[in-house]
């Protein structure tokens, strides 16, 4: 009998967003166009078109020994040319964003090859080779995982983002990396992810309206959404991992 993975339970629509967003046979759609040029721009590792700095040689002049494993793994193209190791980071607001921090390590392990997801508090961030990283982050932020209004790039100062909305629907930044055009009625980058101006600004495209971003949310919540609680499955196992989990802990004997 074949394996079917399972991805998680419940029977809610955030349970089965959490679930598709987890699935790598589920293509994210594509909500927006950004350049290459773009997604280095907003990350501030290196000036667009410049010279990927390396950490070590070339793996083909490296001259490493004989391995087993290394002819089972086929490298990526930037463990390949010895890229540095970088990183880009989001904040998703608790006021339906369509991913949230825990959700978006889970999926990014998933789904991509060598690469460090971690969660922290309010903040997601997933490091692997520069070269890889782009294209990785290309398509993140491309993708339904990430709205313009209550998604940020944030690399630095992060904190109080998932508190409250401005009038736009827009999460607060600290450092105001991003701003809305009441004309266009889009969001602009101005700054990148460490809060370093922008020589021009960057168009993400306009957020989801309210009816889109409850329908598509991966967070449970009771002020308009999905209650938790209202998910028995969902709690059922919750409730059996903590048992498990606290029950090992003391190590009770049989």
């Amino acid at each position: 009998m074949a394996y079917k993975p399972q991805f998680g339970p419940g029977t809610s629509s955030v349970a089965e967003n959490r679930r598709k967003q987890m699935n790598p046979g589920y293509k994210l759609k594509k909500m927006r166009d950004i350049s290459d040029e773009e997604v280095v721009l907003l990350m501030g590792h290196r000036a667009p078109g410049a010279a990927y700095p390396t950490a070590h040689p070339p793996l083909a002049e490296a001259g490493e020994p004989k391995c087993p494993v290394r002819k089972l793994v086929t490298p990526l193209d930037g463990a390949k040319a010895g890229d540095r190791v970088r990183y880009i980071q989001f904040a998703d607001s608790m006021w339906f964003a369509p991913c949230h921090p825990y959700l978006r390590s889970y999926l990014e392990a998933i789904r991509y090859r060598g690469v460090d997801p971690g969660t922290l508090s309010g903040r997601q961030i997933v490091e692997c080779r520069e070269r890889d990283l782009e294209k990785i982050a290309k398509e993140l932020v491309e993708s339904e995982i990430f709205d313009a209004g209550r998604t940020g790039i944030r690399g630095a100062t992060v904190h109080g983002h998932s508190l409250r909305l401005d009038e736009n629907g827009m999460m607060f930044d600290m450092l105001a990396r991003y701003v809305y055009d009441p004309k266009a009625k889009t969001v602009k980058y101005v700054k990148n992810q460490i809060g370093e101006p922008l020589d021009k600004p960057i168009d993400v495209g306009k957020s989801g309206d309210d009816k889109w971003l409850k329908a598509n949310t991966t967070i449970f919540n009771s002020n308009g959404g999905v209650a938790f609680r209202s998910d028995t499955e969902y709690v059922e196992w919750v409730q059996r991992v903590h048992s498990l989990r606290t029950k090992y802990g003391f190590m009770p004997m049989e």
